[in-house]
């Protein structure tokens, strides 16, 4: 079992980055290379900005190239919840933002001639518990009412064509949403970006960042220093660099995930013959998908902790055992990759875009980053070339969350509480 990403093993090495000294002055400095930083570079540089990324270490090597490679619509809410806390206008504004935002993936896929399997083959939201089903038939009305008028509702007894396993009983389908490679879906982007003129510079760790008279900024790197007349933040969950700001609203959270071997045709028809994304009902449940080559890629928390080699084996250790609860046909098979990534989590699970200071930032995707981050980093150029009206993340408070100033000791005891939810539902 090898101890990394699926996607990024399994996808040509990006070798198109600028090997140049840091120096000099450019419109815009993009501090990561994810899908938010690659994303808006490609569109900035389209536009005619000179485009400098920065990328701390490898490009999509952090949770961009480290998730379950799911690029579903919807949100993580509850959306009649939502409702309740932003009214339907706001609510189902952002609802279309992430309908939105699988369209405009299939349109840089197709526009850049990315090879990274982009399917529509629709989620499946899976109730876990007997009583959830009650759930989902109740939130379907509102959304079939509302956002989302193709929803199709997947009663108990007919969940087994849709998943071979019983440990599920009914469910949603949302037809929109889609899957990918991620590695090569970046790696692509990354390759995009370059061909429109735009610089990515790898292992470019931002130390520093100064504003300069109020005109421009002093960005300092491990490679060089230059001046940028605008400042892109897209750095996700990562603890490296001046950004304390952020750091006290994002909730850095692991999340695991295993790879299988490929499986034989049959057996792959056998747990999941419409190939979907799936997800389940549970706070800490899991999250699957086939690949093109008949892996099962199986997710989820497993355990409260940040990734390292040593979680992110004993955490593949409980996704194995929780896989074959839900799919004892698995049995013998073998599992070929085990990664942990982070997630950057706001307190109220919605992503933050906007500008502070002089210095532009898009992230807190929750989970739900893939879609989100490449539609934000397009919406971004938007924004930073003057249409205010772009950002559809505009507005919404933003607060610390309490008690946190640097690495979430608070995480076991979150993970408890959910635990306890989980057990009552």
């Amino acid at each position: 079992m090898k101890l990394e990403p699926y996607w990024l093993a399994s996808a040509p090495r990006f070798a198109s980055g600028s090997q140049a000294p840091i120096a000099g002055k450019v419109d815009v400095a993009i501090v990561g290379g994810g899908f938010t930083g690659l994303s808006a570079a490609l569109a900035l540089a389209k536009a005619g900005a000179s485009v400098a990324v920065l990328e701390a270490g490898r490009v999509v090597g952090e949770a961009s190239g480290r998730n379950g490679g799911h690029c579903n619509n919807g949100l993580a809410h509850d959306l009649g919840g939502l409702v309740a806390s932003l009214g339907i206008e706001r609510a189902s504004a952002l609802y279309r933002a992430f309908d939105a935002a699988v369209d405009t993936v299939e349109g840089l896929v197709a526009s850049a001639g990315i090879d990274c399997d982009f399917i529509r083959t629709g989620k499946i939201k899976l109730a876990a518990k007997p009583g959830h089903f009650a759930k989902l038939e109740k939130s379907a009305e509102l959304l079939q009412a509302t956002v989302e008028p193709g929803l199709v509702v997947v009663r108990p007894e007919e969940t087994r064509r849709e998943i071979g396993s019983a440990g599920f009983h009914g469910g949603l389908v949302y037809p929109r949403s889609a899957h990918m490679h991620m590695g090569r879906f970046g790696v692509g982007l990354a390759e995009a970006a370059m061909r429109a003129g735009a610089a990515v510079h790898e292992n470019a760790v931002v130390t520093g960042l100064e504003r300069l008279n109020g005109q421009a900024h002093r960005v300092v790197t491990a490679r060089g220093t230059l001046e940028a007349k605008q400042v892109l933040l897209a750095t996700g969950a990562s603890r490296q660099g001046p950004f304390g700001w952020l750091r006290r609203r994002i909730v850095p959270v692991g999340s695991f995930i295993i790879a299988t071997e490929p499986l034989s045709e049959e057996l792959a028809a056998s747990i999941m013959p419409t190939r979907r994304t799936a997800t389940t009902t549970l706070n800490i449940g899991n999250y699957f998908r086939l690949t093109r080559d008949n892996r099962l890629i199986f997710g989820g928390r497993a355990r409260f902790a940040l990734s390292s080699p040593t979680s992110d084996a004993r955490s593949g250790a409980i996704l194995q055992a929780r896989m074959l609860e839900l799919f004892p046909q698995l049995k013998g098979v073998a599992i070929d990759y085990c990664w942990g990534g982070l997630v950057d989590m706001t307190s109220d699970r919605l992503p933050r875009a906007g500008e502070r200071d002089g210095v532009f930032y898009a992230l807190g995707y929750s989970g739900h980053g893939t879609q989100m981050s490449v539609h934000m980093g397009q919406i971004m150029a938007r924004v930073m070339g003057g249409d205010l009206k772009a950002n559809p993340l505009a507005g919404l408070a933003w607060p610390v969350v309490p008690g946190h100033f640097g690495p979430p000791w608070f995480l076991p005891f979150v993970g408890m509480y959910y635990r306890f939810q989980d057990w009552r539902s």
